[in-house]
């Protein structure tokens, strides 16, 4: 009798019985099958931008020259201002969309900083004095942020236990991007003109534009209402200590990368000939880069494997040990190598802050919280050339890389702490 009612219990249905309707998928998991396209694109249009605005780096001294600046001092405190005007103002509002990405959705302000960027690319080509540059280029940074929103996209939208990976990529992309872009710049505008390769840059800007409109797939967003939305992103984050910690941590990768610029040419000039100083001091310049693409997306995998803050502590120690050997180069050779070896190190350092940030903070305001670690890094970005130099002047060259090494140090065994209690912690519950 059992076993007749087991048998029946499990009977199949009827050959010809119509199968069963099938269940789209929730929009959120319709988004996420799309993240490895999301990420072509991003890395695409994270490229494109940067490139546009760093490719004036070779010619922005001529380029003011002609809008009318003639006395050479003239001349470099405008170039100066023009270039820090658009990461001035992007590290500004980087917070403000970030926000308002969590709030209208990422892909709506990767459309806005594309279409932005292409429009603040082509005008910069059309300026004609030097305060209509840095008003343009002010304007680029207030509408741009592709590469930071980027981020924030495929941060909150890849599969967690493949977003070290997808965020090493994306690294990848930008770090090529300033690789690339001063190269441009500097065989571009004998070819075509400036204002030529201005508008070239704004025309690639907009096919990125096209590529974001029409390929990129995010999932509706949802309205958060009651008191979550009355509270700022900060309010929402119940333990703020590792989100600091990575803020802290961005701003010391870019403090490493940028400190050395305002005396990489006089220290290259001591090791080299002078008719080899510029390209020289372009070598070191672009060592580092080209040694984060190529680390980028292999420890941000490694890191999706033995944990984030490993790799973040072991990239810190790493890098602080070759700046020692960086303030006694004899040769110019030994100077590319150990920044080329640098930019490996430190190449797994910005998908590994993006990923500890998502991890540890709600998906609604995730956006807002890489915001703050962008405008974390592009006050590193300001504030490396400005140590760097009154270092180097008062005290000393070599100071100069002693002193970022004892900095990324100190990060290093901040970070171990923050791992070990957090550790502690854990085991304590």
């Amino acid at each position: 009798m059992n076993r007749k009612l087991d048998t029946a219990a499990v009977e199949p249905l009827p050959p010809h019985a119509p199968p069963a309707p099938r269940v789209p998928p929730p929009a959120d998991d319709e988004a996420t099958a799309h993240w490895q396209r999301n990420l072509c694109v991003c890395v695409f249009g994270s490229f494109t931008t940067i490139v546009a605005m760093t490719l004036l780096l070779p010619f922005l001294p001529l380029y003011v020259e002609q809008l009318g600046v003639k006395d050479h001092a003239a001349i470099v405190q405008w170039s100066g201002a023009a270039f820090g005007a658009t990461f001035f103002s992007a590290a500004l509002v980087a917070p403000l969309w970030g926000r308002l990405a969590d709030q209208y959705g990422r892909k709506l302000m990767l459309i806005r900083s594309s279409l932005g960027m292409a429009v603040a690319m082509s005008l910069i080509g059309m300026a004609h004095s030097a305060w209509q540059l840095v008003a343009l280029r002010l304007l680029a940074g207030l509408l741009g942020g592709y590469a930071s929103g980027s981020m924030i996209l495929v941060a909150t939208q890849t599969p967690k236990e493949r977003s070290g990976w997808a965020l090493g990529v994306l690294s990848s992309g930008i770090m090529a991007g300033n690789l690339v872009g001063p190269l441009v710049g500097g065989f571009l505008p004998p070819l075509i003109g400036i204002r030529a390769t201005f508008w070239a840059a704004g025309a690639a800007i907009f096919v990125a534009f096209l590529a974001t409109l029409f390929l990129i797939r995010e999932a509706p967003v949802r309205k958060r209402g009651g008191q979550a939305s009355k509270q700022g992103a900060w309010a929402q984050v119940h333990d703020k200590a590792p989100s600091i910690a990575m803020l802290a941590t961005g701003l010391l990768l870019m403090l490493a990368n940028m400190s050395i610029e305002p005396i990489i040419t006089v220290y290259v000039a001591q090791l080299t000939k002078p008719q080899n100083v510029t390209m020289v001091a372009g070598f070191v310049m672009s060592g580092a880069a080209l040694g984060s693409v190529i680390s980028s997306s292999r420890l941000g995998k490694l890191a999706d494997r033995v944990g984030h803050w490993n790799v973040i502590i072991g990239c810190l120690a790493v890098s602080a040990v070759l700046l020692i050997p960086q303030a006694f180069v004899t040769a110019s050779w030994q100077l590319i190598v150990l920044r080329f070896l640098m930019g490996i190190a430190l190449g797994g350092l910005l998908p590994c802050i993006a990923s500890v940030i998502r991890h540890n903070v709600p998906a609604g305001v995730a956006g807002a919280i890489l915001g703050y670690s962008v405008s974390s890094q592009y006050a590193g970005q300001v504030a490396g050339p400005l140590l760097g130099g009154f270092v180097g002047g008062h005290v000393g060259m070599r100071a100069v890389f002693l002193g970022t090494s004892v900095l990324l140090a100190l990060g290093a065994v901040a970070n171990w702490r923050m791992k070990v209690s957090r550790g502690e912690a854990r085991a304590a519950r």
